[in-house]
């Protein structure tokens, strides 16, 4: 549509920073409500996979992406001990790498700066208190004192969605899976090229994901009671306990891990909106509408997706209303197939019994996955 529309993002994360940067690159004026009282970003590293990069490069920060991390091309695949079983190639989307490994702070650095530079406006410290929508506009009233009236609401405010919550309620709670991550940063390996994948038994898997020249990120999922939380003082030791059995590179790592604040501990949950993800001029998108298992490494990809195809879907319908159908129409098979399939990789790894969908869809596999996602969405 050719006219400006007046656009709140609820939440500034990977997503509603990149479709800030998009929607006002294209002449909307834009406002980011973010609740965190400055940029910051929670975790250590982040995998970009090569649909993502094609994001990136669009809103005009790919380049910025590739000075922050570190470029690789090749999943390598070891035993407990680092001895290399595989080494499997992703495929690229275009002249991208296949893959870049970042700091999660880095990246919000360079998505910040490109919003605000396009002309996005970002507040801190503030979120929605009341909100009406009429169907021609919706009325916003936020936490900072602020109001206004905008031509769309979206909620790219994470698995926990206050956005949600008052859509839905209840109603699409985030669902634990009965796993958690566990992530620290360390100094990067030099033969640590790309991810290093080490599995043992079904109760452990590893990764080495260098996120620049000079670190990397040691990652683990392993089944938690749903209230674990790590001993603050000794949470670089419960990891190491956790990874008794890996020698060679993963034990390496783990011997510079002494502080246990460094060590990022979070469940795995995983949300599905099974309504329509839009209700009148609000809309959710990301982890608010289908977070996933890390599994696939695709989370943070289908939420820059979501936020890219939003803006395509905005400039190439007549209203808003038509936008949002058209969008949630594009983007709901891809998303909640990645989803499925995330989940069914964590079951297949774990030894949990699978359903005779889940079976289907693990045909595919991660490597499989890498090549139909690499494909435009």
């Amino acid at each position: 549509m050719a006219t400006p529309l007046r656009v709140l993002v609820h939440g500034g994360g990977i997503g509603g920073l990149t479709l800030a940067t998009a929607l006002a690159r294209a002449g909307h004026r834009v406002r980011v409500a973010e609740l965190r009282g400055e940029l910051d970003a929670l975790g250590v590293g982040i995998i970009q996979p090569s649909n993502a990069l094609h994001v990136m490069r669009e809103i005009g920060v790919l380049a910025d992406c590739l000075e922050a991390g570190f470029a690789w091309d090749t999943l390598t695949i070891c035993d407990p001990a680092g001895g290399i079983l595989a080494k499997i190639p992703q495929p690229r989307m275009g002249d991208a790498p296949s893959n870049i490994g970042i700091p999660r702070p880095a990246l919000a650095r360079v998505l910040a700066a490109a919003a605000t530079a396009a002309g996005a406006e970002l507040a801190f410290g503030t979120t929605i208190t009341e909100l009406a929508d009429d169907g021609h506009g919706v009325d916003v009233t936020l936490s900072d004192g602020g109001s206004g009236r905008w031509d769309l609401v979206v909620g790219f405010d994470g698995i926990g969605s206050p956005l949600r919550t008052r859509l839905y309620g209840d109603r699409y709670a985030p669902e634990y899976t009965g796993f958690a991550n566990w992530r620290v940063t360390v100094p990067r390996q030099a033969e640590v090229q790309g991810v290093v994948m080490s599995t043992g038994d079904r109760t452990a898997k590893a990764l080495l994901t260098p996120i620049t020249d000079e670190l990397m990120y040691l990652g683990a999922v392993f089944a938690e009671e749903e209230d674990f939380r790590p001993d603050p003082e000794r949470a670089h030791e419960q990891l190491a306990e956790r990874l008794a059995a890996f020698t060679g590179p993963v034990a390496e790592a783990l011997t510079r891990v002494t502080d246990p604040a460094a060590v990022v501990h979070s469940r795995i949950s995983q949300v599905t909106v099974e309504a329509p993800w839009h209700v009148g001029r609000v809309v959710l998108a990301g982890d608010a509408a289908h977070a996933s298992t890390p599994h696939l490494a695709q989370g943070a990809a289908m939420a820059v997706e979501d936020a890219l195809v939003l803006a395509l879907s905005l400039a190439a319908e007549a209203d808003v209303p038509a936008a949002l159908a058209a969008w949630e129409a594009r983007r709901r098979p891809r998303a909640l197939w990645v989803q499925a399939l995330s989940r069914a990789v964590l079951r297949q790894e774990t030894g949990t019994p699978t359903t005779p969908e889940e079976d289907e869809l693990l045909e595919v596999g991660i490597p499989g996955a890498a090549h139909v996602l690499v494909e435009p969405y």
